[in-house]
């Protein structure tokens, strides 16, 4: 049988114990989340990683029941964002790189990598706000269907032209120990971690296990899933056609180039 599990050695400490428990929590109470613990979550965060210090990124916190009720539905209905305590919208901004570029009588250019890069940083910024808030004991889940509908995102958070949501995080105290039924297997990790080269080397294989493995932590939720395709048959039919088809056009209007 192929190893799925992620691999684990005797090397710990408490950010390792953080990283290593993190499921993604959708359910969340009506304990409030103060101020002073988001702050605190977004200044750890804020000292990531951010290419070439430009940090080309913004991060809107959302508390008004209103605002999330609306991002909720442009996210195509998801619920755990009008029920979070606290919804964070991770931006890609490229606003602010112009204006430190008038101080000096320039005009920054556009192109592939001019996108890439802020959507990078919000990206890294992102999961560092995540694991900042889960050593916290708060659950989080990202939103990626913060994308399905960009412009009218851009709206409802009034935000300026070369600024978009690369994605959402709803935050809040979770509901229920996702971690019950155990944590969700990943990939093994010799499909995903390569030394030197990559190899697919048995990769079909692999993958095959790995639905089964899948499966099986499916069935311990209660949901009956076909062991020959529990990972397999979701990405086959959700990859076939074009997701956020608009997303393009609507990010060239707000002033992101991609040639």
């Amino acid at each position: 049988m192929t190893d799925t599990s992620i691999t684990t050695t005797n090397l710990t400490n408490p950010t390792i114990d953080v990283m290593n428990s993190h499921v993604s929590v959708r359910s969340f109470t009506d304990e409030p989340v103060s101020d002073e613990m988001i702050d605190t979550i977004l200044d750890a965060a804020r000292r990531a990683p951010t290419s070439s210090n430009w940090q080309t990124y913004s991060i809107i916190v959302v508390r008004d029941q209103e605002t999330k009720k609306r991002l909720a539905e442009l996210a195509g209905g998801q619920r755990h964002i009008e029920q979070s305590q606290v919804f964070l919208a991770f931006a890609a901004d490229l606003h602010r790189l112009g204006i430190a570029a008038s101080i000096h009588g320039v005009k920054p250019a556009r192109g592939l990598e001019h996108t890439l890069t802020p959507v990078v940083d919000a990206a890294i910024v992102g999961e560092a706000a995540q694991i900042a808030a889960e050593s916290f004991g708060l659950g989080a889940v990202m939103v990626g269907g913060m994308r399905r509908e960009a412009a009218e995102v851009a709206e409802v958070l009034e935000l300026p032209e070369q600024v978009f949501v690369v994605y959402g995080m709803s935050v809040g105290w979770p509901a229920n120990d996702p971690r019950a039924d155990g944590l969700k297997p990943r990939l093994p990790e010799r499909l995903v971690v390569h030394r030197d080269s990559y190899s697919d080397e048995n990769a079909r294989a692999m993958i095959e296990e790995y639905n089964r493995e899948l499966a099986e932590f499916y069935d311990r939720q209660g949901r009956n899933t076909d062991a020959s395709s529990a990972w397999t048959g979701p990405l086959a039919r959700g990859s076939v056609n074009l997701r956020y088809a608009t997303l393009r056009a609507a990010l060239d209007d707000m002033g992101f180039r991609f040639d």
